[in-house]
């Protein structure tokens, strides 16, 4: 399988024969350790630092199909240097695009990433709720949204209702983690208000980058989606799936790294009106992040085992087989 590289410090990389080289800046400037990496062995870079390149590293990059997904210094996604769209397909396309205009269609694609995500939501309270967690109030009430959701008649109602569901969700985070000091009041981003906040606007962006590599390495159109509007400047079918697995791969991270106390106060730092992790935190949440991505379990339908990672394909499968009729989507749900 090949590999995801998190690049915090900056640096300088470079082609070197069929090897990618990356000398990490020290921090007068100078050169310190170099790493030299097979190219056969890199799947996408998540570059945090600044990166020094040039274009024929990225033409390079393009023709072995890496990624790379940048992130400044507020911990903000700012884009991605995705390869030549080698995938694609027009009948998909033709397909992809017809779902999105005809309101019905879209509408249904809308509403299962939001039932999706809904379910994924109720496992991480449930399983909380059996460790004596207070959350019965939020659960009925999250069953109350989920069951006017067919009753939704536009994207932007079902929007609300996701958002009503995600609040009422957020509603229960300080008794999840259960850390002294660590309050989440209400969702707050660009920049997020606390520690909690700043947790989840760094995990959502890193679930974001992975869905958008795992759509690239389909004959799906990253830009054409149908829960989210699609804008003129993001990959917003990205964000449509995220939906259904930020539950899984970030806020199950965030519950580890506090409760286990793997991230504390330290690691955070407040400026400019806002709260941010600091670079060792960054480091220490990717890394648990990326063994989440990389973590197997058996799946029921499939009957082998297989990675978060490729569950994330699997779910890219699914709504192609959705789009051009041979089988109904239906949403990832855990049932752990």
């Amino acid at each position: 399988m090949k590999k995801t590289y998190y690049l915090f410090n900056p640096g300088r990389m470079s082609r070197e024969n069929n090897t990618l080289k990356y000398t990490a800046y020290t921090e007068d400037g100078g050169e310190g350790q170099t790493r030299f990496l097979p190219v056969e062995d890199v799947g996408d870079f998540y570059v945090f630092g600044s990166l020094d390149a040039n274009s024929a590293l990225y033409n390079f990059l393009g023709k072995k199909g890496i990624s790379v997904h940048f992130f400044d210094y507020y911990e903000h996604y700012t884009g991605s240097f995705m390869a030549k769209e080698y995938l694609l397909a027009g009948k998909l396309q033709v397909a992809q695009t017809g779902h999105y205009t005809s309101g019905k269609k879209r509408q249904i694609l809308a509403r299962k990433f939001v039932e999706g995500s809904a379910h994924n939501l109720l496992k991480n309270l449930r399983y909380y709720q059996s460790r004596g967690r207070q959350v019965a109030d939020e659960i009925a009430q999250i069953e109350l949204y989920v069951s006017a959701l067919p009753h939704a008649t536009s994207i932007p109602e079902l929007m609300g209702f996701e958002g009503n569901i995600r609040q009422t969700y957020y509603r229960c985070f300080e008794q999840l983690v259960n850390v002294p000091g660590f309050t989440f009041g209400t969702r707050s981003t660009q920049p997020p208000q606390n520690e909690l906040n700043a947790l989840l606007s760094f995990g959502n962006m890193l679930c974001y980058a992975a869905c958008l590599s795992q759509i690239y390495h389909t004959q799906l159109n990253p830009t054409i989606s149908f829960l989210h509007e699609p804008g003129h400047r993001r990959f917003s079918l990205a964000l449509d799936l995220a939906e259904i697995f930020k539950p899984l791969l970030v806020d199950r991270t965030i519950f580890r790294v506090l409760n286990k106390k793997e991230i504390q106060a330290h690691h955070f730092v407040r400026e400019f009106d806002g709260c941010l992790l600091k670079e060792s935190g960054r480091k220490i949440f990717v890394e648990i992040f990326s063994q989440r991505l990389r973590e197997t379990f058996r799946h029921r339908r499939l009957d082998r085992i297989i990675t978060y990672q490729h569950l994330i394909k699997l779910e890219c499968y699914k709504l192609t087989k959705h789009l051009m009729s041979i089988e109904e989507y239906q949403p990832f749900k855990s049932w752990w």
